[in-house]
């Protein structure tokens, strides 16, 4: 019996406040640096994207994350299926509200796989020309994203 009236006293306590305001809240920042990188377990191939610059991207309230990341990791699996037929890679997008800051992720993960590995991974770069992270509009639904450019 006072399992129930816990539950209810929380479901009566969780009914008081809207489900909006109990999901994280995002706000959109002008712009975000970021970069991708690619990697398989297959091979030693790893990929790297150059720090791109991308207009209105979402970042969590709260947690400072950014949202839809893994719609721009997407972005760049789907790049490396369609273009370069390298299908079911690992991939990952860092950011940096400043390029400053991204580029300090980049040099250190860049460093982890050429000084560090000795050579046991062959690093290549995706050039701006051949691959651009498109934005992801998270306003329509914060669940939800959608494309609001296209990538290449």
């Amino acid at each position: 019996m006072k399992v129930f009236k816990c539950f209810f006293a929380l479901a009566i306590f969780l009914s008081l406040f809207n489900n909006e305001e109990l999901m994280a809240k995002g706000k959109v920042v002008p712009r975000i640096y970021m970069f991708g990188f690619s990697a398989s377990f297959t091979d030693s191939i790893v990929y790297f994207t150059n720090i791109q610059e991308v207009d209105s991207a979402w970042i969590d309230s709260g947690s400072k994350f950014l949202m839809g990341r893994e719609n721009y990791s997407y972005q760049l699996r789907n790049y490396l299926a369609d273009k370069l037929k390298m299908p079911n890679r690992t991939c990952l997008v860092m950011y940096g509200k400043n390029r400053k800051d991204a580029e300090k992720k980049y040099l250190k993960m860049k460093r982890l796989y050429t000084e560090k590995s000795k050579g046991m991974y062959d690093v290549r770069f995706i050039n701006d020309s051949n691959f651009k992270f498109a934005t992801i509009d998270m306003s329509y639904n914060e669940g939800e994203s959608v494309t609001t450019s296209g990538g290449l």
